[in-house]
């Protein structure tokens, strides 16, 4: 994905509840969350995907070789984008949110603006985000993610002369860990956001909570963010938690293990894979994704790359149901395709129907076999439990909704 165009741009069966984020005094603050359609990324919908896919997976291994990942992975086609205050008079920069990284960046479309809280720190710091590397001033300084919370010394980089699809930066919300070695002269991680809410008493636990609706138009407000606890009216039933996975590479993401059904009919046995903002379509393993094409019936569509099914195939169309630590989140039928009203934009015809559901690119047995992206998420409400190391999921409103 081209790094002009935006962004871009993770368990047991037998462990399956683990301890719930504990609740705490005091008010939780929430933010809207931006959909934005990123044109060109939809035009490269699946081939953009399976790229970040492929950057993801290959970054531990870089990593352990010392070298970069070379998988282009900067443009996915939705992104959400929140409101986030840099500096004293706060600057308002619109940053892409985004699980699958975490250092914050601002810079791109409108420059950082220093302060008196603007300290630059003297170091460089690099992030590669698949073919292209940001790189940029470290500063340390003021950021407000909303009414309540402000973090007085939050680690940013600092960067210009990059097209971003008009967005200002990135918000990295991924684990920790995601840092290292991002700092020119050390290996050290970089605290997060997330980190540092937590660690300046702003928080009492290190908990965002991530609610989406189905969209399908642009610049809808269809999306919120809450820090440091979830928000209730946002799901319902219950949240169940499940660790990080032990697998790697998964398990330096927002990692988890789960198997896969159509039907009453397996097509992927338990396995790891990643829970992921900066995905948009559902990867899974090529042989999974062979099991799940034949029960379809769905045909490769040359202009999209998706699945395409006939009307009838459609009304045919099973739940395809997620088993996560023993609790099972179905997809309905109308949550499997691509919303219609948006055919055009990915290079489809106005009539056709288009399967969500996608080859990740490579078999079963590579520690990151699935990605659950926003096709997955806005169908469930979603927490990221850095306290207690496991990730939550819940059904809401929208889980069984037709919107599609």
């Amino acid at each position: 994905m081209a790094l002009g165009s935006s962004l871009f741009a993770t368990v047991l069966l037998a462990i399956a509840v683990a301890a719930s984020p504990v609740r705490i005094d005091k008010p939780l603050v929430s933010l809207p969350l931006v959909r934005r359609t990123n044109s060109t990324g939809l035009a490269n919908l699946l081939a953009n995907d399976q790229a970040r896919a492929r950057y993801l997976k290959d970054r531990t291994q870089s990593k352990l070789e010392g070298r970069t990942g070379s998988a282009d992975a900067t443009n996915t086609a939705t992104q959400y984008v929140v409101s986030v205050g840099v500096g004293s008079p706060a600057t308002q920069y619109s940053l892409l949110f985004d699980t699958g990284s975490s250092n914050t960046w601002v810079g791109a479309a409108k420059p950082y603006a220093k302060t008196s809280t603007s300290n630059d720190t003297g170091h460089r710091v690099s992030v590669t985000y698949g073919s292209a590397t940001i790189s940029g001033e470290e500063y340390t300084d003021t950021v407000t993610l909303g009414d309540g919370l402000t973090i007085t010394q939050q680690s940013i980089g600092v960067f210009d002369g990059y097209g971003f699809g008009g967005l200002d930066g990135i918000l990295g919300v991924g684990p920790v860990g995601l840092t290292e070695r991002t700092l020119s002269d050390s290996d050290d991680t970089i605290p997060t956001v997330m980190d540092n809410l937590f660690s300046e008493g702003i928080i009492d636990t290190e908990v965002l909570a991530v609610s989406f609706a189905p969209a399908t138009s642009d610049n809808d407000t269809n999306g919120e963010l809450t820090f440091g606890g979830t928000n209730s009216s946002k799901y319902t039933g219950s949240i169940n938690y499940v660790p990080i996975t032990s697998t790697s590479p998964a398990n330096e993401f927002w990692g988890i293990d789960e198997s896969i059904s159509y039907g009453s009919s397996p097509i992927m046995n338990s396995t790891a894979g990643i829970v992921d903002t900066g995905t948009t379509l559902i990867l899974i393993a090529s042989d999974a994704f062979d099991a799940y094409k034949n029960a379809t019936g769905g045909t490769a569509d040359e202009s999209t790359g998706l699945l395409r099914i006939s009307s009838s195939q459609f009304s045919s169309l099973q739940t395809l149901n997620f088993n996560i630590g023993g609790t099972t989140y179905g997809l309905t039928p109308n949550a499997q395709i691509w919303p219609r009203s948006l055919n055009s934009a990915i290079g489809g015809s106005a009539g056709d129907i288009y399967l969500v559901v996608n080859d990740i690119g490579s078999v079963s047995g590579e520690g990151l076999d699935f990605i659950n992206g926003y096709a997955f998420l806005e169908r469930f409400y979603s927490v990221f439990d850095t306290t207690n190391s496991q990730v939550g999921f819940a059904t809401t409103s929208y889980t069984n909704a037709t919107s599609n």
